[in-house]
C-alpha cells in the first residue's frame, strides 16, 4: 500500500510546473564555495540542508523524509537529531534524494530533462561499474580488473560530483525560499491557498510569484504547516 502510494507521488510530481531556481549544470555558477563544501563534507551538508528544509523544527523529522520503508519506525520522534545525523552518514545517497523529494513536493518543482539525464547517467555508471567487478572476480582477468577499477574511480567520482550539484541546487532553491536574493513583496491580504494533493493531477499554483522567476512560482508552504515567507501568521491581524 504504501508503495503503491509511493508510485502515485513519483506521478505527480511529473506533472509539476515549477522548475528549480538553478540547474544541475548551473550550480557551480550560482554558489561555487558551497559546491565545493557539498563536495568535501557531504554528510554534514545534507544535515544542515534536511534541518533547514524542515525549518529547523526537528520534530517534524522522519527518516528520509518518509520516503522509504523504515521512515518512522527507527525512533525519530526520541533522538531527531542523532537519527538525522545516522542518516546522512550510513544512507547519503537517500538522504540528499529525501531532502529534494520534499522540496520537489513542497514547491511543486519538476525535473528538466537535462537533470534526469544527469542522475541517470549517474546510476547507470555505477551499475556498469559493478558489473565490471563482479566479471573481473569471476574471471580473474588483470585487463577486467583494472578497468573495474578506473570505472569505479570514474562512477565514485560522478556520484560525489552530481550529489554536491545537487544540494548545492537545494541550498539555492531554500535561499529562494528564505528571500536571500531580495526583499519579498508585501502583501496586504494573502490569497487563499490550498494543500497538494496526491489525487490532483496538476498541483494548484499557490502563493506569490517570486521575482526572478521566468515562469508562475508558488511555494506550497502551507502543505508543511508553515506561512510562506511575506505572509502575516494565522490569526494575525488583518
Amino acid at each position: 500500500m504504501a508503495s503503491q502510494e509511493h508510485l502515485n507521488k513519483m506521478q505527480v510530481r511529473q506533472d509539476y510546473r515549477n522548475l528549480w531556481h538553478t540547474d544541475l549544470m548551473g550550480t557551480i555558477q550560482a554558489d561555487a564555495s558551497y559546491c565545493c563544501l557539498s563536495c568535501w563534507c557531504g554528510p554534514c551538508v545534507s544535515y544542515l540542508l534536511r534541518k533547514r528544509a524542515l525549518y529547523n523544527d526537528m520534530s517534524r523529522y522522519v527518516c528520509c523524509a518518509g520516503y522509504m520503508p523504515c521512515s518512522g519506525r527507527c525512533g525519530e520522534s526520541r533522538c531527531p537529531e542523532f537519527c538525522l545525523a545516522t542518516e546522512v552518514f550510513l544512507c547519503f545517497g537517500n538522504s540528499v534524494a529525501s531532502t529534494r523529494f520534499m522540496l520537489q513536493d513542497e514547491f511543486n518543482i519538476q525535473t528538466t530533462r537535462c537533470d534526469n539525464c544527469i542522475i541517470g547517467f549517474m546510476f547507470c555508471l555505477q551499475q556498469v561499474a559493478c558489473i565490471f567487478s563482479i566479471v573481473a572476480m569471476i574471471v580473474g582477468s588483470g585487463e577486467i580488473q583494472e578497468a573495474s577499477q578506473l570505472l569505479s574511480c570514474l562512477a565514485e567520482l560522478v556520484y560525489c560530483t552530481v550529489c554536491a550539484c545537487m544540494q548545492t541546487q537545494h541550498k539555492v532553491e531554500m535561499d529562494k525560499r528564505d528571500g536571500m536574493f531580495g526583499p519579498q513583496p508585501v502583501m496586504a491580504v494573502p490569497p487563499f491557498q490550498q494543500m497538494s494533493r496526491i489525487d490532483q493531477p496538476i498541483p494548484p499554483s499557490v502563493g506569490y510569484p517570486p521575482q526572478g522567476y521566468g515562469q508562475p512560482y508558488g511555494y506550497s508552504t502551507q502543505a508543511q504547516g508553515y506561512p510562506a515567507a511575506g505572509y502575516p501568521p494565522p490569526g494575525y491581524p488583518k
